[in-house]
């Protein structure tokens, strides 16, 4: 019996120093990219109706959308459309990778508004499915909203476009994901 939860205390730390490293700043984010790390590919795992609206950063190499909005159900009781995961996301993720020439092996970061709805269950979600080096931006895009003040509920702090990283409301036509072509 011992033995059993010395193995079972081992696997729980491994599994927790595992997750440490599943999250990277925005400011780490971006100065792998501009030192033009070969082995990264930067995605944006938001819809690209939320990036139409919210901004987008040209520091990213792809729009790759984790969940998508379907806007023929209505969640009533949430008050939303609903959200499904992208059918075509691995394949999608493998794509960018080839395009790139780079393997499952490769550093692949992820980043959606918060970094807790989509961008860190996007990297988890890779990682299941043989992505090692899967993370994601804590804080994402936006940021976290501020919990007291005139701005209560504004997305104010952290996240990339809150650190004074280069973003933009315009998206870049060449990265955002497009159902015209692959």
């Amino acid at each position: 019996m011992k033995r059993l939860l010395i193995a079972a205390a081992l696997g729980f730390a491994s599994l927790a120093a595992n997750a440490a490293d599943l999250g990277i700043s925005a400011q780490d984010t971006y100065a792998k990219i501009q030192n033009n790390e070969k082995n990264v590919l930067f995605i944006d795992v938001r819809d690209p109706v939320e990036i139409m609206f919210v901004g987008f950063s040209d520091a990213v190499h792809a729009n790759v959308p984790f969940m998508m909005v379907d806007r023929t159900q209505w969640n009533a009781e949430k008050g939303v459309f609903r959200l499904y995961r992208n059918p075509d996301f691995i394949n999608h993720v493998k794509l960018q990778l080839a395009r790139r020439g780079l393997s499952a092996d490769a550093e692949i970061i992820t980043m959606c508004r918060s970094g807790s709805e989509r961008g860190e269950p996007s990297a988890a979600f890779l990682r299941e499915n043989g992505f090692p080096n899967a993370r994601f931006v804590v804080n994402g895009f936006q940021g976290g909203a501020l919990k007291e003040g005139p701005q209560a509920g504004f997305r104010l702090q952290n996240g990339w476009q809150n650190s004074g990283l280069p973003w933009s409301a315009k998206m870049n036509a060449d990265k955002i994901h497009r159902v015209d072509r692959p």
